[in-house]
């Protein structure tokens, strides 16, 4: 299968959801829109990665080029604005979740061609720069998002591939490091992949995906129970998303099935505390399956596929930093 027919087939496949609409979100446009800096580029263009932050670095894992998946780990310093190789993924994947947990970065899941999803699960030691197999997911997934609550992880949604077909997911798994043990949770309201997830204060938010209905859907582990919040005003998916100063940043992605010039530039803004969004100053670089990482006052959001024409698309470099 060629990589154009697999992102679409996978990513906005004619199994999405529709969704029941329930009212317009609240958004505004901030006074203060912030502005973004071209920062160094990743060594290699690619889609569909992985990013975390980790010990004042931003890690890119793994990700697609063209036909292959990649196992290339890339650490950004911001200090001095350049990238070093890292001890490279064992199991090369695109489109996984990544996040980090008590200093360690814990790869989830993903893509494979010609394999579908995984449960795969590997974890970074930055110390040692080794790698290490853990406990796989109960239910292998591609295009999934994690966060991560009082050093538990968390994988929400995604696509899953019953009998080689492929259909969003609800699901929700909650890993222990400690135990090394996965655990089903209650599941989201909305089955969809391509979201991204950010955590404020205890709650994990779900925001958009390929359900294209816009949701956002807030998970508190403590009653393991999903709430309903306001939706994202521009409705997408394959976007990434990252917490800055108790706010959810939904950065880039595409709002259309497979249309190229939909990519984005926009960045929405959700704040919990008000349940509403703001829109902030876009993207020098519209794109979509970008991976976004925080570090401090600054939002980086690193590679992805850009418009070439009115029918293709390219792979990207390119690392962005926003500072609101």
């Amino acid at each position: 299968m060629s990589r154009t027919a697999t992102w679409l087939t996978l990513l906005y496949g004619a199994l999405s959801l529709a969704c029941n609409d329930q009212g317009p979100p609240q958004t505004s446009t901030t006074s203060n829109p912030g502005h973004w800096l071209v920062e160094d580029s990743l060594p290699s263009a690619r889609s569909d990665i992985g990013v975390a932050t980790l010990n004042g670095k931003v890690y890119s894992i793994g990700g697609y080029y063209q036909v292959h998946v990649m196992a290339d780990v890339d650490a950004y310093d911001p200090a001095t604005n350049s990238w070093s190789s890292k001890a490279p993924l064992p199991t090369a994947r695109c489109c996984m979740g990544v996040a980090v947990v008590n200093g360690v970065l814990y790869a989830v899941g993903g893509f494979i061609p010609y394999v579908g999803a995984v449960g795969t699960v590997e974890a970074y030691d930055p110390a040692t720069n080794t790698w290490t197999t853990k406990a796989p997911m109960q239910i292998p997934r591609d295009y999934l998002a994690a966060g991560v609550v009082n050093g538990v992880l968390y994988a929400v949604g995604g696509y899953v591939h019953p009998g080689g077909a492929q259909m969003q997911s609800d699901t929700v798994e909650a890993y222990d490091p400690v135990a090394d043990t996965w655990t089903l949770k209650a599941s989201m309201p909305t089955p969809r992949s391509g979201l991204g997830v950010g955590v404020v204060n205890g709650i994990l938010y779900a925001v958009g995906g390929s359900s294209w209905s816009g949701e956002v859907q807030a998970y508190d582990p403590t009653t393991n129970t999903w709430a309903t919040k306001a939706k994202i005003p521009t409705k997408r998916a394959g976007l990434g998303v990252g917490v800055m100063n108790g706010l959810v940043y939904a950065v880039g992605g595409v709002p259309i099935p497979g249309d190229t010039q939909g990519f984005l530039k926009v960045i929405e803004v959700y704040d919990p505390s008000t349940n509403t969004w703001t829109t902030k100053a876009p993207m020098p670089t519209a794109r979509t399956e970008l991976g976004v990482g925080v570090l401090g006052n600054s939002l980086y959001a690193i590679g992805g596929y850009f418009p070439l024409s009115s029918n293709s698309y390219g792979f990207t470099p390119n690392n962005e930093a926003f500072h609101p």
